[in-house]
């Protein structure tokens, strides 16, 4: 019932890389309280776009999908304000966030469309 064959691989395994690479700033802002405290937030929703977006790919009818992909856009969502408060709390260098912010904002485009598209399937 998910994406199509190879695009549906495909978002998976990006959003796949993308959780990984949460991980690795994560281990990076984790030095101080607020490092900490904030980056089990971006952990867990970072990684949970990917999550969804693999169990999307199991649903049971349309709407099922829809409404998992929806949940990893929410994450994407909220990943996206835990990336912009650490970048904006100046924990880092604001050139370690560009490349993870713009990311995410590809993903939340990625999965608005998909979102869209089945929309219209339905």
């Amino acid at each position: 019932m998910g994406s199509s064959g190879a695009r549906g691989q495909e978002i998976c395994d990006w959003t796949r890389a993308f959780a990984l690479r949460v991980i690795r700033l994560y281990q990076l802002i984790q030095q101080d309280d607020v490092g900490r405290i904030l980056g089990r937030q971006l952990l867990r929703s970072g990684t949970s776009i990917g999550a969804n977006v693999e169990e999307a790919q199991a649903a049971q009818s349309p709407k099922d999908f829809i409404n998992k992909m929806n949940i990893a856009l929410k994450e994407a969502r909220e990943t996206r304000y835990w990336l912009r408060l650490l970048c904006d709390a100046e924990l880092f260098l604001a050139e370690k966030f560009a490349d993870i912010l713009d990311e995410i904002e590809q993903i939340i485009r990625i999965l608005f469309t998909i979102i869209n598209n089945a929309r219209k399937g339905l």
